[in-house]
C-alpha cells in the first residue's frame, strides 16, 4: 500500500484524461479562449494503462476518470476498455453530454457509478453557467443511465446568488429519481474568482433543506468525503461535500494524476510530481510515487486555512480546476 507520513493509505486514483471540455463553466475554466494541452503532451492510452497497473499492483482498488470532460478525448473508448480489465471499482465524473455516445463502453467496462456535474435544473441558468446549450441532452442522458440501472450521482457546486435558490428543487428531484444528489462547497482555484461569501456551507444547505424536508443522516465510512442523508419516500438521497467548512483530510485516500502526467498528492497542493517524463525515459516511477505521497501535507495541501472565511484566494498556488481534473 502507498502511505504518507501521517499513516494514511492511498487506494483511490483519480486520472484526468484531458483538460479539454465541451462546456465553459466559469468556476472551472478561467476563460472562454482557454489553451488546451497539446495531445502529444498528454499521457497516451498505453501510458495511462501502464501507470494505472502500477498503482493497482500497490493497493489501488478504485479508479475515477475525470477531465476536463473525459468523454471528449478521441481515444477515450480504448482507455476505458483497458481500465475495465483491471480489478478495480471503475467510476467517472462527466458533464453528461456524451453519455449516449459512450454508453456501450460504459456498460462493457462495468462502471460502478457515474457522476454527472449539473449545477442547475433551469435551462436558461444552465446556459448562463456553462455558456453552452446542452441542458436537455444532459437530462436525457441521466434518464438513460437510470434506464440501464447504472448508479448515478449528480454533482452540484452550491454557490450563493447562483443556485442557492434551487437547493429544494434538487431535493425534490430525488423523490422520483433514484440518484444521489451531491452538494459540493465552492472551492478556490486559479482563475475562478472565488470569494468566501459565495460559499454555501454544509450548515447553509441543511438549513434550507430542513425547511421542507425531514432527513435522516446515514453512517459515514472512514474514507468518505460525502456526508449522506436520506428522506423517507424518496427514491434517491442527498449528500454534502464540506471541503471548506468541515474538511475531511484525516481519512484522505486519494491520489490525483493530471492529464499531462503530473501527480498531485492533494487537490490543493501547489507541488506536483512529474511521472510522465521519467516513464518515457524508462525509469522506475514507483519510488517517485512513494516519495510524493509520503510528503503529503496533513490538511488541504498545506495552503488553505481551515477557517475558510480568512482564505486569500489570490495567493493560492494551484492550477485551474479543469487543469487539475477534479
Amino acid at each position: 500500500m502507498i502511505t504518507d507520513q501521517f499513516g494514511r493509505t492511498h487506494n483511490y486514483l483519480r486520472i484526468s484524461l484531458t483538460d479539454n471540455c465541451n462546456l465553459r463553466c466559469f468556476y472551472c475554466m478561467p476563460e472562454e479562449n482557454y489553451d488546451f494541452t497539446p495531445h502529444s503532451k498528454l499521457m497516451q492510452a498505453d501510458e495511462i494503462d501502464t501507470i494505472a497497473r502500477l498503482f493497482v499492483q500497490h493497493g489501488v482498488n478504485k479508479i475515477r476518470l475525470t477531465g476536463g470532460e473525459p468523454f471528449v478525448r478521441k481515444d477515450a473508448s480504448k482507455i476505458i476498455r483497458n481500465l475495465g480489465k483491471l480489478p478495480v471499482q471503475l467510476t467517472c465524473t462527466t458533464n453528461g453530454i456524451r453519455i449516449d455516445d459512450m454508453l456501450p463502453e460504459i456498460i462493457q467496462s462495468n462502471f460502478h457509478s457515474i457522476n454527472i456535474s449539473l449545477d442547475t435544473l433551469q435551462k436558461e441558468k444552465f446556459l448562463k453557467i456553462t455558456r453552452r446549450d446542452y441542458f436537455d441532452r444532459v437530462l436525457r442522458n441521466i434518464d438513460l443511465l437510470l434506464q440501464h440501472n447504472i448508479k448515478t450521482k449528480i454533482n452540484v457546486v452550491a454557490m450563493k446568488e447562483i443556485n442557492d435558490d434551487e437547493i429544494s428543487d434538487f431535493i425534490a428531484f430525488t423523490k422520483d429519481h433514484p440518484v444521489e444528489m451531491r452538494f459540493i462547497e465552492f472551492m478556490p482555484f486559479s482563475g475562478n474568482r472565488w470569494t468566501s461569501n459565495q460559499v454555501m456551507t454544509q450548515k447553509d444547505i441543511l438549513d434550507i433543506i430542513r425547511e421542507k424536508y425531514d432527513f435522516i443522516p446515514q453512517p459515514m465510512g472512514f474514507h468518505d468525503t460525502a456526508k449522506q442523508f436520506s428522506i423517507n419516500g424518496h427514491k434517491g438521497s442527498f449528500s454534502i461535500i464540506s471541503t471548506m467548512s468541515e474538511p475531511f483530510c484525516s481519512g484522505c485516500n486519494r491520489i490525483r494524476l493530471t492529464a499531462d502526467g503530473k501527480l498531485k498528492n492533494c487537490l490543493f497542493s501547489k507541488k506536483e510530481t512529474d511521472l510522465l517524463t521519467p516513464l518515457r525515459n524508462g525509469e522506475d516511477i514507483l519510488p517517485i510515487i512513494e516519495s510524493a505521497i509520503w510528503s503529503k501535507a496533513k490538511t488541504q495541501g498545506g495552503q488553505l486555512n481551515e477557517q475558510f472565511e480568512k482564505i486569500n484566494a489570490s495567493i493560492i498556488q494551484n492550477r485551474s480546476m479543469i487543469n487539475i481534473g477534479g
